[in-house]
């Protein structure tokens, strides 16, 4: 038997930070809105003859091997931790082998590791039988990654990988709601550019960071997650308009509050890209994920996307990525 599983990665374009549990709760109305895009993250397992487990990831260049009566032991490896952590919670019976690959560089900060979680878990369910309802997807991904990158998770990013396309994901005390978004695929994909800096992002440390100061109560922190909830309130009301020139303003609103939240949200690499892309006509320039690193989302005056493209293309170290709106989410097939 052969199982495949893809999974989105995502760009948020407002509501970052506030997803993380139980910081949202402290905001109501908070939200996040993200889409998804094509560099996905896949999972395939092929069932063996016999009772060897081979768990290998494509992107590290790393595999290792294990067998059916050993995989209670994954919970204490470190090679290869979030797929063992997986393995070991869905502790198939049969042998297998398990590859796994993302198309997002390495600490890209576009939710590469959840959409990787979304689509093993997507593809380990399937081999122990469909044990687990579709709707535990989530809750599964977050806890178990958590436990690996040992700080709190924010949740936005498996909504990304799970239903794909454009997201408004609502957190409040009844729990986290998505809702779609209607927006034009190919708007977000002729105005859009994707830099990959070169340098990994630092979101376990920026969150972390963020995360006890917003708990020990600093009354700043608190009123700059105020303003990430409204430029998120802001960014689903200019896109349901289709209101590009509001989207812009709100990018470029949130920027220096982002760097407020965290000063290493930027590095002067990075600060060097949002000043090449300006002269090339970008109107605003998002960081994604939690920054110190990663992945810029540049927003482009209309047609100028590939004067854009060329002059970050020409700044060494960057990397200009190739991508499309990715209108589905999870995905499993069998053979």
């Amino acid at each position: 038997m052969i199982i495949e599983a893809t999974a989105p990665t995502r760009v948020d374009l407002a509501g970052g930070t506030i997803d993380i549990w139980p910081l949202y709760l402290f905001h109501p109305g908070a939200t996040t809105v993200n889409f998804a895009i094509s560099l996905e993250a896949r999972c395939r397992i092929e069932t063996r003859d016999d009772d060897r487990v081979i768990l290998e990831s494509r992107d590290r260049n790393l595999s290792f091997e294990t067998s059916v009566g050993e995989v209670e032991n994954l919970i204490q490896e470190e090679r290869l931790e979030l797929i063992s952590k997986l393995v070991h919670f869905f502790k198939p019976e049969v042998g297998f082998h398990l590859i796994a690959e993302g198309l997002a560089p390495a600490g890209a900060g576009l939710g590469g590791s959840s959409a990787l979680a979304i689509a093993c878990i997507g593809a380990l369910n399937r081999l122990v039988g469909d044990r687990y309802p579709v709707r535990k997807f989530i809750s599964i991904a977050a806890n178990v990654e958590t436990t690996v990158i040992r700080v709190p998770a924010g949740f936005q990013d498996y909504y990304g990988a799970f239903y794909g396309g454009a997201n408004l994901i609502h957190f409040g005390a009844e729990g986290i709601r998505r809702e779609p978004l209607n927006v034009e695929p190919e708007e977000l994909e002729s105005r859009l550019v994707i830099v990959y800096t070169g340098e990994p992002r630092l979101s376990g440390t920026n969150n972390w960071e963020i995360f006890k100061t917003h708990i020990d109560g600093d009354p700043v922190l608190f009123e700059l997650f105020e303003g990430i909830r409204d430029s998120a309130r802001r960014m689903r009301l200019a896109l349901d308009a289709n209101d590009w020139g509001q989207v812009a303003e709100v990018m470029r609103e949130a920027y220096p509050k982002r760097k407020r939240l965290a000063p290493n949200v930027t590095t002067p690499h990075m600060e060097r890209l949002v000043e090449t892309a300006s002269r090339g006509g970008a109107l605003a320039a998002k960081v994604c994920g939690a920054g110190g690193g990663g992945c810029i989302a540049f927003l482009c005056e209309d047609g100028a996307r590939e004067s854009v493209e060329s002059a970050l293309a020409a700044e060494e170290g960057a990397e200009v990525l190739r991508w499309n709106f990715a209108r589905d989410g999870l995905t499993v097939r069998q053979s």
